[in-house]
């Protein structure tokens, strides 16, 4: 945040509103987190593709559009997938 501004009220602040928001978004999330079983595999995979990307930076140059569409396409094949396989409880 201090990359973009050198004022110290604003990095503050907009530090706290994001944690405020992520918070909150924890709490909505943590309700609905039983519907979708393959939720927190497709967040691992995420996770290990951005600590791959940067390892790697200095050498592969993957773009901000490749990355959104890696983020995006794991998020919506684990939620579908989450939706479409029934799990083992429901079967019997």
């Amino acid at each position: 945040m201090l990359a973009i501004t050198k004022d110290s009220f604003v990095a503050l602040t907009s530090n706290i509103f994001a944690i405020l928001g992520l918070r909150s978004l924890y709490f909505a999330l943590s309700g609905i987190m039983q519907l979708f079983r393959y939720l927190k595999i497709g967040l691992a995979l995420i996770l290990v593709f951005i600590g791959v990307k940067m390892l790697i930076d200095h050498w592969v140059d993957i773009s901000t559009i490749v990355s959104l569409g890696v983020i995006g396409g794991v998020l919506t094949i684990s939620v579908l997938a989450s939706m479409l396989v029934s799990s083992p409880t429901e079967k019997k």
